[in-house]
């Protein structure tokens, strides 16, 4: 299935995320060469859950929201996560947000 192959190219992506550095959905979606594709990045980090090498928990949206702490067990996974990376979170917001973003290399296949 063409969803499962797109779902592990976003999962190599986000294994390569550094300790204590974010990316966003769109950004990963743009180094696979398929910028219009964030929504599917974000399903895909949903279903990464249970993958315990892909830290979903560093996929955020372009404005440092994190838009995807529903999905983690608990109230403050996603941010207590962050927390222990040393990225500070207010209101579900990234503080110093462009000093934390990881920009993923652009694929070429």
């Amino acid at each position: 299935m063409a969803e499962d192959n797109f779902f592990q190219k976003v999962y190599s992506i986000a294994r390569q995320i550094p300790f204590g550095k974010v990316t966003s959905y769109g950004a990963i979606a743009k180094a696979l060469g398929a910028a219009r594709s964030a929504r599917m990045v974000g399903w895909a980090m949903n279903a990464s859950h249970g993958l315990a090498d892909v830290p979903a928990h560093r996929v955020v949206n372009r404005n440092g929201l994190l838009t995807g702490k529903i999905h983690f067990d608990g109230t403050n996974l996603m941010q207590q996560l962050l927390e222990s990376e040393g990225i500070e979170v207010v209101d579900n917001q990234i503080m110093d947000f462009k000093k934390h973003f990881w920009e993923p290399e652009v694929r070429q296949e």
